[in-house]
């Protein structure tokens, strides 16, 4: 493309798989990019000590991350701007407009967005009263000590990883989770490490002690050495021309045609890093096929 009507080609907003991928694929057919990124390219990556469902051969997330990085990084075509984030995007006719943190604006013919998702606090689910406060620690953050019980709120798949990075860590878990999370709960159940806490409501004290009421409305106090987290995540879209559904996340198929929404951004059920690779792809080759066809 080329055009000095725009600072780039292709703005790609977040970078995790998607956001990387994205550039990767836009600079293999020609297209400038800037990839705009608040922290670490990859950084989630990083916490997710095994890999079970990605293809080369990488045992982790950080050396996939490492991976991913490194070509990023060799991409000529891709500008990084890395320690921003976009306050606002705004999608017009003939382009989309991206303003930074710094003020700072830039223009492109299409965005990809792939800002992924933020974790969920107590205070952002139903099931849980807590008190206000400090936010909990996610679980992936919890020390795997010998003999000591975590009580997990929420049934999300990070458990699974936690407990296949640590096969022979004595560690206790009480996974208090309700009946919509049930599902989740599918590959952790047969661990004798394990103990599922099914609940109604789940109150917290200021001390950490829970109590929690069950399906059959028996209340029970629930014993653990430390809290951690599991419920899953909220998506983080940045302001402006982004059309949301009622859960938050940004369905591709309702957006503004110049504003591609990539990753885990997209959906709840798709949030892989198989699919984030292939859906920021997608979108990087959607832009160029588009003012070609």
């Amino acid at each position: 493309m080329g055009d000095t009507l725009y600072d780039t080609d292709l703005l790609v907003i977040g970078g995790g798989p998607a956001g990387c991928a994205a550039v990767r694929m836009a600079a293999g057919v020609g297209m400038r990019s800037v990839l705009v990124e608040p922290d670490r390219l990859c950084r989630n990556l990083c916490r997710i000590p095994v890999l079970n469902n990605v293809l080369g051969g990488h045992a982790g997330g950080p050396a996939l991350a490492d991976a991913v990085t490194a070509e990023v990084r060799g991409t000529e075509l891709c500008r990084l701007a890395l320690g921003r984030y976009v306050s606002e995007l705004r999608a017009d006719e003939d382009r989309v407009t991206a303003t930074l943190d710094s003020g700072a604006r830039l223009t492109a013919p299409y965005a990809v967005v792939a800002t992924g998702v933020g974790p969920l606090q107590p205070c952002d689910v139903g099931w849980i009263t807590a008190p206000d406060g400090p936010t909990l620690p996610p679980l992936w953050q919890a020390e795997a000590a010998e003999g000591r019980t975590l009580l997990v709120l929420g049934g999300d798949r990070p458990i699974g990883t936690f407990l296949r990075a640590r096969p022979d860590t004595g560690i206790r878990l009480l996974v208090a989770y309700p009946a919509a999370d049930a599902y989740k709960t599918e590959e952790i159940r047969e661990d004798p490490r394990v103990t599922l806490v099914p609940v109604e409501h789940l109150t917290l004290a200021d001390d950490g002690a829970a109590e929690a009421t069950g399906p059959d409305g028996v209340r029970h106090r629930l014993a653990a050495d430390a809290v951690y987290l599991s419920l899953g995540s909220a998506p983080a879209a940045p302001a402006g021309d982004l059309v949301r559904g009622a859960d938050g996340y940004c369905a591709p198929a309702g957006q503004h045609p110049r504003v591609l929404v990539a990753g885990d951004l997209r959906s709840a059920r798709y949030q892989r890093i198989m699919t984030a690779l292939g859906s920021g792809s997608e979108a990087a080759l959607h832009a160029y096929y588009a003012d070609r066809l």
